[in-house]
């Protein structure tokens, strides 16, 4: 629901804010005064094309916001916030709902931006929004319901719970249907190069399983390959530590060993006299164990050394270079090769199995076919009994709206080629009067008569399919007497499940409305200017305003009256 709307510098509009709310919202006021630029501010809102030209003259630029409080939980809401975060746009949280401010600004040289929650957004993304908030009619631009996608949406929404079911059924067959075929279409038409690619998986598999490769293998050898490299520079390593910690005592050259001694027998001659003196005595033990165990694990190592040789560094490149041809080939690692192998012997299994899987999915195209086929003509019966319900509510409808020999045919042919929706092609056409033509919706009927027609279709669909605002532009345009008052009770009939406004110019549709807004036009024709002020009336002010549209009276005393007589009418 929009909850508020500030426009400034557009059109003859200088500065204005129209605060709305739920229920009937009608826009008055005399022509030329500016009544549309409500609806051309609700068009920026909603991402339509900026027109310089409605920059108020003399005016650097134009500039709409608005506020739209959302439920949560409605299918709306989700749209709206799904978009919103996307491009980074924030909501706020407002009593029980969320709020989005949204506003748009349009340059005297035509540069247009728009920003969402605080952040400038793409103007695609307020008319993304926009289809999910607002429903604008007018006498030019019926933008809900016109595409064949919206019908049968609206015509689904309509038929209830049980086409709902039904084709979500449908659907359910479809996608399994699609996907089956697709793979057995893969299978069939790319046989030749699915057994050239078992031919090669087969003979690389072979080539790893005979190398025979471990896990870190590669790593292992490279280490174990520098080891041997420089054996001689480390058993010289090895022997020069080990002599500088215990030397073989052929000379007197000291060593770790003897130095720690003496220190330890030196340190424990004077451990009585001082606790500190005992405990440094005890730590250089401890390096003489340290030492000792240093000494004897060198002495091994040295052992260990003389073991390898030539021949084992010479199996070791031999065994790199076998695995060096795999990683080249494979993986850049052997752990790497080791994961390719485990997934291509995967692949290999799936496409040796390909006779039996064609079989397989042969049968299940073919179950699944027989079953979308059934499903499809279930949804397009329950869609063709649907779609007579609801063309005989519209033209009932359209026949309390002075359109008493048009007729809307809503038609639905079955058989076509299914699709995720159905096998159903579905139109909404007008049948202006017996025996003619019945036209796609827009064709064959002037501006006024399609906002009728709209109408009709939206207080039929309001409880079903409804989105959170309608606007509707001089709906009443070549009515009046009953018809406007029939108009009237639908608009407010409507009003009761969404938010309607209204831009009329007959005081008998004004009258229904539970908010009354008023486009005033006034000139300083030594200025040079034109403004117009927009205002909330207030219930005598609406009076005097329906006055005004009833007998261009507004000061007579009998056009008043009417006016009271026309508002209790509505009450009723």
């Amino acid at each position: 629901m929009i909850e508020e709307i500030r426009i400034s510098d557009l059109g003859v509009i200088t500065e204005a804010t129209l605060a709305l709310g739920p229920g009937l919202t009608v826009v008055t006021g005399e022509t030329g005064a500016g009544k549309t630029m409500v609806v051309t501010a609700l068009g920026l809102l909603l991402g339509s094309r900026a027109d310089p030209g409605a920059v108020r003259a003399g005016a650097a630029s134009a500039v709409v916001e608005s506020t739209v409080r959302l439920v949560p939980g409605s299918a709306a809401t989700t749209a709206v916030s799904s978009a919103a975060e996307d491009a980074g746009a924030a909501l706020e949280e407002a009593g029980d709902g969320l709020e989005l401010l949204i506003a748009r600004t349009v340059s005297a040289e035509g540069r247009s931006r728009a920003h969402a929650g605080g952040r400038t957004v793409p103007i695609g993304v307020l008319a993304g929004m926009g289809h999910h908030l607002v429903a604008v009619h007018g006498q030019s631009d019926q933008l809900r319901l016109a595409s064949p996608a919206a019908q049968r949406t609206a015509l689904d929404a309509f038929a209830g719970p049980e086409l709902a079911a039904a084709l979500g059924e449908y659907r359910r067959t479809w996608q399994r249907h699609g996907e089956a075929a697709a793979t057995l279409r893969d299978l069939t038409e790319n046989q030749r190069e699915r057994l050239r690619e078992a031919e090669s998986l087969q003979i690389a598999l072979e080539e790893i399983d005979t190398t025979d490769p471990q896990p870190g293998e590669d790593d292992a050898l490279r280490a174990e390959s520098l080891k041997l490299g420089n054996i001689e520079q480390l058993r010289v390593a090895a022997l020069t530590a080990h002599q500088a910690l215990v030397s073989d005592g052929a000379d007197d050259a000291p060593d770790v060993a003897r130095l720690v001694d003496a220190a330890r027998r030196a340190l424990d001659a004077e451990s009585d006299a001082d606790e500190e003196i005992a405990a440094a005595a005890k730590r250089v033990a401890e390096i003489g164990y340290l030492a000792a165990d240093i000494a004897s694990d060198l002495a091994g190592y040295s052992a260990r050394l003389d073991e390898s040789g030539p021949a084992r560094l010479a199996e070791v490149e031999d065994r790199r270079s076998a695995l060096t041809t795999l990683t080249r080939r494979y993986g850049s690692t052997i752990d790497e090769v080791l994961a390719w192998a485990a997934t291509s012997r995967a692949r290999l299994d799936e496409l040796t199995d390909d006779g039996s899987r064609i079989e397989a999915l042969q049968a299940e195209v073919a179950e699944a076919e027989t079953a979308m086929t059934a499903q499809a003509g279930r949804v397009t019966a329950l869609r063709t009994e649907a779609a007579e319900r609801l063309a005989t509510a519209v033209s009932t409808e359209l026949t309390a709206l002075a359109m008493k020999d048009a007729t809307l045919v809503v038609r639905v042919e079955g058989g076509g080629e299914p699709g995720p929706h159905g096998a159903d092609e579905i139109a909404m056409l007008l049948q202006p009067h017996a025996g003619s033509a019945p036209r796609p919706l827009g064709k064959g009927a002037s501006g006024g008569e399609l906002s009728r027609v709209m109408l009709a279709l939206e207080v039929v669909l309001a409880q079903v399919d409804p989105v959170p605002t309608f606007v509707f532009d001089e709906v009443d345009a070549g009515v009046g007497g009953k018809a406007a008052v029939e108009i009237g009770r639908r608009l407010a009939r409507l009003a009761q499940h969404v938010q309607v406004i209204v831009v009329t110019h007959l005081p008998q549709v004004a009258a229904f409305a539970d908010r009354h807004i008023r486009v005033l036009k006034t000139s300083d024709q030594a200025a040079g200017v034109t403004t117009s002020d927009v205002s909330v009336l207030d219930p005598e002010d609406r009076v005097v305003e329906l006055a005004r549209m009833l007998a261009g009276q507004e000061q007579s005393e009998t056009a008043r009256a009417h006016a009271r007589e026309l508002l209790e009418a509505a009450r009723a």
